[in-house]
């Protein structure tokens, strides 16, 4: 039995050590907003924090998830919520599948770093594929939630 905290809940699942943690979210625990991309941990569609660092969850066996907090897009944080209403407001998806994993890496970037520089967007979003090209309305999205911000 491997025991994991999602989103601040305890799930005790029974399944290998070297399952992927992309399958044991969506197909045990059935938290199905992280996406599986491409499976070998280059799109991003599967971004997920452990312990506030987003890893590619088809590449990270539930063993090394054990014990850590791990956030997925369902999970709930002030600065996700922000980014999920700027996302909104600006129109930013197109065929969304992508998006839960640049929500998360843009997460992972505002717990980190309150004012970014558009370089420090860029380095934090590497690694997010979008295949509808929406990278523009991605970085106004993470613009404006900074601004939301800095206005509270």
């Amino acid at each position: 039995m491997i025991t994991l905290r999602i989103n601040g809940e305890k799930y005790k699942i029974d399944v290998a050590p070297e399952m992927p943690l992309l399958w044991a979210i969506r197909d045990i625990i059935g938290l199905t907003g992280t996406k599986y991309g491409c499976g070998i941990g280059v799109c991003g569609s599967c971004k997920v924090l452990i312990d506030n660092a987003p890893v590619q969850s088809c590449m990270i066996p539930v063993s090394f998830a054990e014990g850590k907090n791990v956030i997925t897009i369902e999970g709930v944080s002030e600065n996700l919520q922000l980014l999920q209403q700027s996302w909104s407001d600006l129109n930013v998806p197109q065929c969304g599948f992508c998006q839960p994993g640049q929500l998360i890496a843009a997460t992972a970037l505002l717990d980190k770093n309150n004012n970014p520089t558009e370089a420090e967007i860029d380095e934090a979003m590497l690694g997010n594929i979008c295949r509808c090209g929406t990278y523009q309305r991605i970085k106004n999205a993470i613009n404006r939630t900074v601004e939301l911000k800095n206005q509270n």
